[in-house]
């Protein structure tokens, strides 16, 4: 792993007088080199990692980069450093755990892999894939021609003695997508669940099942010459049909009884590991043994089992074993034999066009389809990502001499520059966090009643489901006035960004009705009956689910994403307390907490959280809501969606309006406002928002009061803080409400919700709505709290407060609506 020259060799003395070791004492020389080697490369390898994670540099290429520094080129500068960190003898060593890293990756790779949707994938994602085959291989072609043209060393080394075999491994090695890599850099980047990255994991999936066809067909014939290179075809042909059609239904129904019975255990998956193993010696003797370990993997049933190996077998895999196969590709690179010739220039010049033919094929593909170059070139970028099937492209080239250090060197620095444009650039170009802060306002208040409500609904189980269904309910949706409902199932990631491919994949399965195995799966499908049941209730509902599978900390990102996708007016988040037999709320996990307190940051539209007390059901016909109304942006926007439940026959509101007098009147300083943290930040100007509530407010009594015995109006005076809950608890017991609507309440600069929110156990949920969610409050009643997204056009300044029965709503023209891919 550590020569520069692939023609060394290794000569061994043997003088032990143990028989049962046929060499040199293991434990006493072989093993402390090899446990030295291993940690100083991973130990080096981590350091690049959690350098380029910032950068969203993948860890693959960081592991790759991080070979390079280890490299003679580098450290061998410095001669006994070198031989002390890297000694001859135990390289063979690193060499044969290197090739066991890379059975077990190829393993994994086939365990994700799922050929179904392969078979599913749309048309445009095999018109890419295809093109993404052709092209690059007419153009590495080219390339290498020029390469062999242009390159003069002032050394023995020459170019490649078998111009055609490097030449088809040059073209092989472009048409590579790494499925796996690039899915990483999705998850990143954060755009995994959006249409671009949808668009780019459909056609890298089918463009990887390309890949690995043409590594089975096309290798053989550049390791071997003639009919040695039929028979190999011929015979991993042969085996892998044997393993489809004979192991396969053999093993899956022993797997799966096993699966569903949880009888599985470390040492039962280390038989299904010796599997791997096996596989992989078989197809090695035919030519190729990594072909072995995907097939293997690709045969085993997919759902809950691919789990718990991957749970089992990815942090070996892909945190000890993969760093030393790609820190190995690293220190391979020469960069001095291949750029320090008179004619440099021209090898940068080949690598700048080695980056080029994924581009160039996809937006040929994507063109077609009338997709713009804008969009064409971004999901060209992501389909140049090269991953592990190039590496190890690259390495059997180095291995078997096909390739010579300049042009392995060559190669290996296109995959790397290539793999990081595809983050830099798309980080660069898609960043939705910005686009959708230029986005129209979307909010319920702006919106009319005869155009859809979108809504997106965030749960975390199905017991959230349920309850986000009552409120949706309330919502009374018609053909007059639709409702969209985008039920988002939050999944967190807690392993490797293995189980994103897999949560990928279950997103194209349900779609077909296929059964699911794994926890998470059977879940969503629970969550998804629950929606669908709202839609078969009601045919102006239509319901789509989604899952997302992200770490916690920023998983929020992930709903704004889809918010901004889905073009919704409203988040409803779940609370993180539930109630329990004593009808109490109790903590169901902190982390929902946290989450609700992202979401509400910097949302792309407003946002509610539902405090569910599963006393009442909300949909019967006699709902009672009290609106509690303040004053502000937030207030405003949570009197609009109780205006909107209110239509509907059967649903009693009372509109209780506080109007602070006196020492409650009493403002913060602005200069003390601004300095304040978190999510009530901003101070809005009093004046402004006064006159604002008086003529939403009016506008309300003139509108809906009229003739309507349902909807009551009243206000109520307040002096000091106490008297807020001693009203909370006068409302409370004076009628049997089922949901109270407030809102949260940001940008007050009121001294008196300022002394509340001391005091407050949920900033989140505002003065008001953390007093309706104690459990000293008494309630019985659900709540709703809403946050209005933009502060209502205040910010801006022009926007024209007019309830959804109006037929417009004017906009400050600064405000464009950007939809991208």
């Amino acid at each position: 792993m550590l020569l520069q020259n692939p023609s060394a060799c290794y000569n061994l003395t043997v003088k032990n007088p143990n028989q049962v070791w046929k060499a040199s004492d293991v434990y006493g020389s072989e093993l402390p080199s090899l446990a030295f080697q291993t940690c100083w490369t991973l130990f080096v390898t981590r350091i690049f990692v959690i350098i380029a994670r910032p950068l969203h540099i993948p860890s693959l290429i960081a592991e790759v980069i991080a070979g390079f520094v280890l490299s003679t080129d580098l450290l061998g500068e410095i001669p006994i450093m070198f031989r002390l960190l890297f000694p001859i003898r135990g390289i063979l060593n690193v060499e044969v755990l290197s090739s066991l890293g890379i059975i077990f990756y190829a393993f994994l790779t086939g365990l994700q892999m799922n050929l179904d949707n392969v078979l599913r994938a749309q048309k445009k994602a095999f018109s890419i894939a295809i093109s993404g085959v052709i092209i690059p291989m007419v153009m590495a072609a080219i390339i290498y021609t020029l390469h062999r043209n242009t390159y003069d060393v002032q050394t023995d080394e020459t170019v490649e003695s078998d111009p055609l075999k490097a030449c088809l491994l040059w073209s092989i090695c472009l048409t590579v997508t790494g499925f796996p890599l690039l899915t990483e850099i999705l998850a990143s980047l954060k755009l995994l669940y959006t249409e671009l990255g949808r668009s780019a994991l459909d056609a890298a999936i089918v463009s990887d099942s390309f890949s690995w066809l043409l590594f089975m067909l096309v290798i053989p014939f550049i390791l071997s010459e003639g009919a040695g290179a039929i028979y190999t075809v011929m015979g991993t042909i042969a085996f892998i049909t044997l393993c489809i059609f004979v192991v396969r239904p053999v093993i899956t129904p022993i797997i799966e009884r096993k699966t569903d019975r949880e009888e599985w255990n470390d040492h039962q998956l280390l038989f299904v590991l010796m599997g791997t193993v096996m596989c992989a010696y078989i197809t090695d003797l035919l030519g190729s043994g990594i072909v072995g370990a995907f097939v293997f993997g690709l045969i085993l049933p997919h759902g809950r089992f691919t789990g718990l190996m991957m749970s089992a077998l990815d942090d070996v895999a892909s945190g000890v074993l993969a760093p030393l196969v790609f820190a190995g590709s690293g220190m391979r690179m020469d960069l001095t034999k291949a750029f320090s010739h008179r004619n440099w220039a021209f090898s940068v010049m080949i690598v700048v066009l080695l980056c080029t033919p994924k581009i160039l094929s996809t937006l040929v593909a994507t063109f077609a389809y009338g997709i713009p170059i804008r969009d064409g070139l971004g999901l060209g970028v992501l389909m140049s990502t090269k991953g592990v099937m190039a590496l190890i492209m690259l390495n059997i080239g180095w291995d078997r001499q096909i390739l010579t250090v300049s042009s392995y060197s060559i190669l290996v620095t296109a995959v790397v520059i290539m793999t990081i444009a595809s983050s830099v650039v798309t980080n660069t170009a898609y960043k939705p966090r910005h686009q959708f802060k230029m986005n129209k306002m979307r909010t319920i208040q702006n919106s009319r009643l005869d155009t859809e409500l979108r809504i997106l609904a965030c749960v975390h189980n199905n017991r959230h489901a349920s309850s986000m269904v009552k409120i949706l309910e309330c919502f009374h949706a018609s053909r007059v006035s639709p409702l969209y409902v985008g039920a988002l199932y939050l999944v967190e990631l807690t392993s490797r960004g293995a189980f994103v491919l897999l949560d990928h994949m279950s997103q194209h399965v349900s779609h077909t009705g296929t059964q699911y195995h794994s926890q998470s799966q059977a879940e969503l499908e629970g969550i998804t009956n629950t929606f669908q049941e709202l839609a078969e209730s009601n045919d102006a509902v239509r319901v789509e689910t989604f899952n997302v599978l992200s770490s916690y900390k920023t998983i929020h990102e992930d709903i704004y994403n889809t918010a901004n996708e889905k073009h919704t007016n409203l988040i409803l988040l779940p609370f993180h307390k539930q109630v329990n037999t004593e009808g109490s709320l109790e903590m169901l996990n902190r982390a929902y907490k946290d989450i609700n307190y992202n979401v509400m940051k910097e949302p792309p539209c407003s946002v509610g959280i539902f405090i569910d007390r599963g006393v009442f059901s909300l949909s019967k016909t006699n709902c009672r809501i009290l609106m509690i109304f303040v004053g502000g942006p937030d207030d405003r926007e949570a009197l609009a969606i109780a205006w909107r439940m209110a239509t509907y026959p059967g649903v009693y509101l009372s509109l209780v309006r506080i109007l602070l007098v006196d020492e409650a009147s009493y403002q913060v300083d602005k200069e003390v406002a601004l300095k304040a943290k978190g999510i009530l930040s901003m101070a809005l100007d009093s004046s402004k928002q006064k006159e604002l509530d008086d003529e939403y407010v009016n506008l309300f009594r003139l509108k809906a009061m009229h003739n309507e015995d349902s909807i009551t109006y009243s206000e109520k005076e307040v002096y000091v803080g106490e008297d807020i809950p001693e009203l909370l608890n006068e409302l409370d017991q004076g009628d049997d409400y089922h949901l109270y609507i407030v809102g949260q309440g940001k940008g007050r600069n009121s001294v008196l919700f300022s002394g509340l929110m001391e005091w407050c156990d949920c900033p989140e949920l505002g003065a008001i709505g953390d007093i309706l969610a104690s459990n000293s409050f008494g309630s019985k009643s659900s709540v709703l709290i809403v946050q209005q997204y933009g502060y209502d056009g205040t910010m801006s300044g022009n926007a024209v407060q007019k309830h959804p029965n109006d037929q417009e709503t004017k906009e400050d023209g600064s405000h464009t609506l950007i939809n991208h891919v």
